[in-house]
């Protein structure tokens, strides 16, 4: 298999892609949003026609508002991200978003305190944590049968390896699409995350577990065959189930971030972004890292 035969290069380009997925975080850094930081969520919804955000944000800046966030929400509506109101800005929400004659109505105003931020942070991060402890013990246990010619805890290790890989590149991205298009990580983002973690898990166990299957039926037969062999053919039997799951997935994101609302736009870019990331850590790293650690380990042995 071409894959594994020239995974030198394979690995050259996933740290190529990581480096400037780590740059992007370590220059523009993440842009937490008010369910993180603390902060209000305002939605306004007008009787008529929707006033050009451009007017909208010069009169937030004229009022005193910095560092807000101002979408669009389907045809009549904007939502308004910014620190904690004082209760002059509140009381002057109407005012503000009014225009030419277009009234304003307030339908919903959210305050989270910087506490419960803090809180919902945390909760986040040791949710991400758990679910990558999991996911090794899962992939452990599930291929303790396997000890030859590599141990099950090994699958689970690189298996946690490409996950880590699918985890930087869409907060590089979003880090990138922070600083330039102003998106803020919300718990909106956290679900991506983990929605991007589950789908990719999927397609490297199916690897996987077809390389353990045809390691069975190697030892059934009592057939040599170098590692390399057995797990490129693997690749090779899945490869076309794993591009077709992902090319319908990234079809209906598509077409989700295209036509559907404003609210969920970064949510189905950033599931798009770690869709690609998956396959493609799926197909050209997973299987790739785990011929090289059985190289490895036999160089050891001798």
């Amino acid at each position: 298999m071409i894959i594994v035969r020239h995974r030198i290069w394979f690995f050259a380009l996933t740290g190529l892609i990581t480096l400037v997925a780590l740059a992007s975080l370590g220059f523009y850094g993440l842009r937490l949003g008010t369910d993180f930081t603390g902060g209000s969520l305002v939605e306004i919804r007008y009787d008529g026609a929707r006033p050009a955000g451009e007017v909208m944000t010069r009169n937030l800046e004229d009022a005193g508002f910095e560092g807000f966030s101002l979408r669009e929400s389907g045809t009549d509506t904007y939502i308004l991200r910014s620190a904690l109101l004082t209760d002059e800005q509140r009381g002057n929400l109407p005012a503000i978003f009014s225009y030419q004659g277009g009234t304003a109505h307030i339908d919903q105003l959210t305050e989270v305190g910087p506490t419960i931020g803090l809180e919902l942070r945390n909760k986040a991060l040791i949710a991400l944590g758990l679910v990558l402890l999991c996911i090794l013990l899962f992939i452990a246990f599930a291929f303790r049968k396997v000890s030859e010619p590599i141990s099950s805890w090994a699958y689970g290790l690189i298996a946690l390896v490409t996950l880590v890989f699918d985890i930087i590149v869409p907060i590089g991205f979003f880090a990138a699409l922070g600083h330039f298009n102003g998106a803020q990580v919300d718990t909106l983002f956290v679900t991506a995350v983990l929605t991007i973690l589950g789908f990719s898990i999927h397609d490297t166990i199916v690897v996987f577990d077809r390389t353990r299957e045809n390691l069975r039926i190697n030892h059934d037969k009592n057939r040599k065959e170098d590692f390399a062999e057995t797990a490129g053919r693997a690749l090779t039997q899945t490869m076309v189930r794993s591009a077709n799951t992902s090319l319908t997935t990234a079809l209906a994101l598509l077409a989700l971030f295209v036509f559907g609302p404003e609210s969920t736009r970064d949510f189905a870019l950033t599931l798009l972004v770690g869709i690609i990331a998956g396959t493609y850590s799926s197909i050209f790293l997973a299987t790739p890292l785990l011929v090289a650690v059985e190289k490895w380990r036999g160089q050891k042995k001798k």
